[in-house]
């Protein structure tokens, strides 16, 4: 029995969840999500609670109980209030700066690196060294945060690069004399 899938999903106040065709879609304040169900599980909405059960008693079916039950509680979380990761870009000279549409950091290359903002993504800088990833798709979101802290990783001798800022980077003794 799963032990994710069992636990309805709360819908809080300001949100509308629907299913229509085999599609659940979640709206709210802050927008619109919209999820494919697979023929493996059912929900249903039952007052302000959406309840998720598997269709049958195979392996697929208790996988994508709990699976199903974590995305919906992901969509009526993002669409009320959103997710959020905030990065900190450690080295000297190493900074970020929104223009326009694009991400441009400079992380020690011979060139800035330019990250173009996907749709549904709010990237905003508060001083040069912070970086916050703002969005509704939880999924989205942590991509997001991935790839920009794919372009420079931090390293664990000086601590140089792009880290998340709950993100403990496990440092190394130096040369010895």
């Amino acid at each position: 029995m799963s032990r994710v899938g069992k636990y309805p999903v709360e819908i809080p106040a300001g949100v509308q969840v629907a299913i229509a065709g085999g599609r659940l879609t979640a709206k709210g304040r802050l927008g619109e999500l919209a999820l494919s169900l697979t023929e493996q599980v059912e929900a249903k909405i039952d007052g302000n609670l959406v309840t998720v059960s598997p269709k049958g008693n195979g392996r697929q079916a208790r996988m994508m109980w709990g699976t199903t039950r974590a995305q919906v509680a992901n969509m009526v979380k993002g669409v009320s209030a959103g997710f959020t990761r905030s990065m900190e870009i450690t080295g000297t000279g190493y900074r970020a700066a929104v223009q326009g549409s694009n991400l441009v950091l400079n992380l020690g290359y011979s060139h800035d690196v330019v990250y173009p903002i996907p749709p549904g993504i709010k990237i905003t800088c508060e001083r040069p060294t912070a970086v916050k990833v703002e969005g509704t798709d939880c999924r989205l979101v942590g991509q997001v945060a991935a790839e920009i802290r794919g372009f420079r990783e931090p390293e664990p001798y000086k601590g140089k690069g792009v880290r998340y800022s709950d993100e403990i980077v496990r440092r190394k003794e130096g040369k010895k004399k």
